[in-house]
């Protein structure tokens, strides 16, 4: 067998998401959903709708502005400042299988607090008012878009000049979407942790200042519905940048490469999408009893305890094995690699038993808008197949990884997700 040959034998299948067809219906319909959605709540008061015409059908597409390009590209450079620059520890990702090593920079908490800082600052100051910022929403959604498009492209074309580096399939439209490189770099700054961490979660950040801040300028109070999803989500976004480091493991950064499904997550998805309950809330001025606000801060909580805790006990695994997890030693599994799975906490009642902390909280920030619409409940509609897709994904990676081991270990874990369910 040629060399060329045994590589090729690695090289991944175009059988994600319906192949190459699914790519191409992807790529479409996930700008046109964010469009929609961005309509629904600013053009139609929060409702789902049909056009009626043509203009109505186009209307759908707000033109950039310069305003908006100028928003876009400050708060591109200020992150991409604080990211090289702004204090923190350097450390290097897993290997890939040709001895590479990507660096990540961890300090999105000081950026962070920094963007944060400026922000309110520029809020108490009036030099940043928060529905001028939101009436170029639209605008913002565009350019966020075409940049995603044209970084795609970019990005594919770097990863066909190393192809016999990267793991792609040789089919440009499917390589388009899913990636053709794995870590493209701007000299040693990682792009792909750099647009996850600071420009999406970073953005959802400053959106969830921004409209409450908004609901405050206009009305003169915050909503307790407003109040609950934005301190909810901001609670859950600092918590993301207190343990930033963890992405470092996750499926995005290790294995996935970074094609247009994850440009166009980390500009638009995340940002845009993942705020449309603050959206909603702008435009259809939902109420909320405070018995079921606290009921609903009770159930983020009891979500939170899952979610981090799950990934506590398995990042306190990977450290030592030895250490005690529910005031008990873990039991574990030998594998042929030599490495051991755990059978304890969490990790016991279910292999991604984090997975249903992470849906506990999203659906309590979208029950905090009231029953009236189904577009604020379009972040877990999403988010539930999602991470149903990622669990599904993650296993069969991990059957390729322990082969006949990993099969032992889902008989004695046999859930998924919901421990003695699913």
């Amino acid at each position: 067998m040629t060399a060329t040959a045994a590589h090729s034998d690695h090289q991944p299948r175009p059988d994600q998401f319906g192949g190459p067809w699914g790519a191409l219906l992807l790529t479409i319909v996930m700008p046109t959903v964010s469009f929609y959605l961005w309509s629904a709540v600013a053009q139609h008061g929060g409702s789902l709708w049909l056009p009626r015409s043509t203009a109505e059908l186009l209307a759908m597409f707000p033109a950039p502005t310069w305003d908006a390009a100028a928003m876009f590209a400050a708060w591109l450079g200020l992150q991409a400042l604080l990211y090289v620059y702004g204090p923190g520890r350097v450390v290097e990702g897993r290997p890939t299988e040709h001895g590479e090593r990507a660096e990540y920079r961890i300090n999105g908490l000081f950026a962070f607090a920094v963007s944060a800082a400026l922000l309110v600052a520029g809020i108490a100051a009036d030099l940043v008012s928060p529905s001028a910022v939101l009436a170029q929403l639209g605008p913002l959604l565009t350019i966020a878009t075409l940049f995603a498009v044209v970084a795609s492209a970019l990005s594919y074309v770097a990863g066909r000049r190393r192809a016999h580096l990267e793991r792609s399939t040789g089919n440009a439209i499917y390589d388009f979407y899913m990636g053709a490189i794995l870590n493209p770099r701007i000299g040693r700054h990682d792009l792909k942790f750099f647009f996850e961490s600071r420009i999406g979660m970073a953005t959802w950040g400053a959106f969830a200042i921004l409209m409450p801040a908004a609901e405050l300028q206009a009305t003169g109070s915050l909503s307790t519905a407003m109040l609950v999803v934005s301190l909810c989500q901001l609670f859950y976004i600092v918590d993301f940048f207190v343990f930033e480091s963890n992405l470092l493991t996750m499926i995005d950064i290790i294995e996935e490469n970074l094609g247009f499904m994850l440009w166009f997550a980390f500009l638009v998805w995340m940002p845009f999408n993942f705020t449309l309950q603050q959206q909603y809330v702008l435009a259809a001025h939902p109420s909320l009893a405070t018995v079921a606000a606290i009921a609903l801060v009770v159930m983020h909580v009891a979500g939170y305890y899952v979610f981090r805790d799950s990934n506590l006990q398995k990042q306190q695994f990977r450290r030592d094995p030895s250490q005690p997890i529910w005031g008990e030693r873990p039991l574990t599994m030998d594998t042929a690699r030599g490495t051991k799975l755990l059978l304890s906490g969490w990790w016991g009642l279910a292999r991604h038993s984090n997975y249903l902390g992470d849906l506990t909280m999203a659906l309590a920030w979208c029950l905090a808008c009231g029953l009236g619409s189904i577009v604020p409940y379009f972040y877990f509609l999403y988010f539930a197949p999602l991470l149903l897709n990622r669990e599904r994904r993650d296993n069969a990676m991990c059957k390729r990884k322990y082969g006949a081991d990993w099969d032992r270990y889902c008989e004695k874990v046999p859930y998924r997700i919901v421990p003695f369910v699913y």
